[in-house]
Order: C-alpha cells, then structure tokens, then sequence
C-alpha cells in the first residue's frame, strides 16, 4: 500500500498539475478574500473573519479535488497498468487506500498554505489576535473532512471510466449532488415529510454547523461513513474487473 502511495504523490509533483492546483486554490480565494470588492472582503467586511474562505472553499474543492483524482484508475486503465497492478500481491482494499490516502494528502497540502490567509487576519484585527481561533480551526477541520469525502467519490468515478475527463466530470456532478443536492429535494414540497432526513445525507448540512466551529461526532461519524461507502464502492468496482 506504502508503494502506491508514494507512486501516487511523486506523480503528482513531478509533473505541473500539483504547483497548478495548489496555485488555482490559493489565487481564487486570495483574490475573493482580499481583492475582489463586497460582503465577502475582509476589508469591506470591517471584520477580522475567515468566513469568507470556508463559504467558497467547497465550491473551489468541486473542481480541485476531482481533478486530483481523476487520473487515479482512469489512467491506469487507460495505459493498460491495472492489469498488472493487479496481479501483484495487494489486496484490491490496499490498493484504493493507497490512492486515497494519497489523494487526501495532496488535498492536505494543498489547503495548508491557506493557513497564510489566517496569520494575515489574526494580525490585521484590532486588537491583533482578534479572531475566534478556536472556531476558525473547527472550520479548517470541516473543511478537511469535506476534501476527504470529495477525494473518495472522485476515487470512485475514476474506477469507473478510463477517460480523465470522464472521471473529473462525473465527480464533479456527484459531489455537488451529494453537497448541495439533497437540500435542494428537501426544499421541494413533494418532500415535506421526509425533509430532515433527506438535508441529513447531504454534506451541506454537517459541513454547515463544522464550518461554525462545532465539532459535533454526528458530524465526524458522517464523513467517515461516506467516505467509507465510496472506497467500498470502488474496491468492488475493481474487484469487478477480475
């Protein structure tokens, strides 16, 4: 599993796609948080928050995390290299954890230099530290959680194509589905009795209250869970190849 991993973290630096990516998420939030004019400025704002960054975070992740995982298996499949990966002595489980792990690494990485968002506002407030620290790590928590969700559905629309394009879009719509989607059935009225439990299985709602800082287990118990269903998922999709 080790092996794959580290296949997987060198192939993403040793080519321009992980300097990009790291790039595009730093320069899109950087310029809403801090250039672009509105509510969402910390400037304009008058308030020493990062709000901002954890509102457009998720949908910055939509299109950042399918596109690190969209060459995971499709490209394997593609070059004809999954035939022989799987003939080696790994399980199909340590093969999808070694991709997913280092998937979630990479998202990992890719989220720490934000971290410069947050020493800005700590020393811009008045008095300097004048920001809820407490809560702006729970935020960094959720957000965490939420890359790792969207890196194990964009694992599992990998397995299923051998086209990265294919891959990126299908994980794309899915994680926007299960992001957003469920609250939008809920809101219809053809769903009134089953609104709780349909804004409960979607992202958004446990996202929400992790985003404000509470660090609920309800919440943590449903990240995993997804993400658990989308590897099992994609091991039995690979498994379905022999």
């Amino acid at each position: 599993m080790f092996a794959i991993f580290r296949k997987e973290v060198n192939g993403f630096f040793s080519s321009l796609t992980g300097y990009v990516a790291s790039s595009f998420f730093l320069v899109v939030t950087g310029l809403i948080i801090w250039v672009f004019p509105g509510s969402m400025n910390v400037f304009d704002s008058g308030y020493s928050t990062l709000e901002t960054l954890f509102i457009i975070a998720p949908w910055v992740f939509l299109f950042l995390v399918p596109a690190i995982t969209m060459k995971t298996f499709a490209e394997e499949k593609r070059s004809g290299t999954i035939e022989l990966i799987l003939t080696r002595p790994i399980s199909d489980l340590r093969l999808v954890l070694g991709k997913y792990l280092a998937s979630v690494l990479l998202v990992l990485l890719i989220l720490l230099p934000s971290l410069i968002f947050f020493i800005s506002v700590y020393l811009l407030g008045s008095p300097v530290g004048n920001i809820d620290i407490g809560g702006t790590w729970g935020s960094f928590i959720g957000l965490f959680f939420l890359a790792s969700a969207y890196a194990a559905i964009g694992i599992f629309a990998s397995s299923l194509t051998d086209n990265q394009i294919v891959s990126f879009i299908l994980a794309m719509v899915m994680a926007l589905f299960i992001f957003s989607g469920f609250d939008s059935l809920a809101s219809l009225g053809l769903f009134s009795e089953t609104k709780y439990f349909l804004v409960q299985l979607g992202i958004y709602e446990h996202y929400s209250s992790m985003s404000r800082g509470v660090i609920d287990t309800r919440d943590v118990v449903y990240f995993v869970c997804l993400s658990s269903i989308f590897i099992i998922a994609t091991r039995i999709r690979i498994q379905s190849r022999k």
